[in-house]
């Protein structure tokens, strides 16, 4: 369904020492994109008072002090840069890269690749096919530190979560609904369907850059087997390379 752009960016206060953002009421390409470009321009432009900005999936959220700049003063310049051009088409952040994640679909490392993907309408091999080939942007973390949101995938896999929680998928886990991929960094419950194995630590605190993945980075979950993906555990990338997108 398209969204009418015309009612956003949408501002809002978000409690005593926030302003929220909002680029649409669902996600999107064009509005995972805006909230994307427009926390680099936040960012950019250095305001003094404004603390911290993370974008969510449509949005971009800023927290201030409140002692230092006020919700008027603030709203102010948000609104002007806003105004500044139209945020649907603009370039995606600068220092973006392109991660290849080795993967195990199916098998007992992920149990469900079969089930989503009668749901999908797929043999499990074209389901694999479909999945590994699959070039997709990190729109948004979240749930757990470095845990990534990531789509969009193809029209076909827009298959609903499940009405019965997992009890459990491991940490390094991909799950899939709604056309989108979770990469679990925590062992957790989820509705979504495990279809594929990973052994990248996504949140490695003693790091030089603790968070793995960021969002607007670009990711391709190669197919491997269960073997290779053993081997590659003792590299907390799991074996995952990446590249600068120019």
């Amino acid at each position: 369904m398209q969204q009418d752009q015309a009612q956003f960016p949408l501002i809002r206060t978000g409690g005593v020492d926030g302003l929220l953002v909002s680029f649409g009421d669902r996600l999107s390409e064009p509005a995972n994109r805006a909230a994307l470009a427009f926390r680099a321009a936040v960012e950019r432009e250095g305001w003094d008072g404004v603390e911290e900005t993370v974008s969510t999936l449509v949005s971009c959220f800023l927290r201030f002090d409140p002692l230092h700049l006020s919700h008027q003063e603030l709203t102010s310049k948000v609104q002007a840069l806003a105004d500044s051009r139209n945020w649907y088409d603009a370039a995606l952040p600068e220092g973006r890269r392109f991660w290849r994640v080795p993967t195990v679909y199916g098998t007992a490392l992920a149990p469900q690749l079969e089930q989503a993907a009668a749901a999908a309408g797929m043999s499990a091999a074209e389901a694999v096919a479909s999945l590994s080939e699959a070039r997709v942007r990190v729109q948004a973390l979240g749930f757990a530190p470095g845990q990534p949101y990531l789509g969009e995938l193809p029209e076909a896999w827009d298959i609903p979560r499940q009405s019965q929680l997992t009890e459990r998928v491991p940490n390094g886990a991909l799950v899939v609904a709604i056309r989108q991929f979770v990469l679990f960094g925590v062992s957790a419950p989820t509705g979504w369907q495990h279809v594929g194995q990973t052994a990248i630590t996504l949140f490695q605190p003693d790091a030089d850059e603790p968070i793995r993945l960021r969002p607007g980075d670009e990711v391709q979950f190669i197919a491997t087997d269960p073997e290779t993906l053993d081997n590659m555990r003792r590299d907390p990338d799991g074996g995952a390379t990446y590249e600068a997108i120019r």
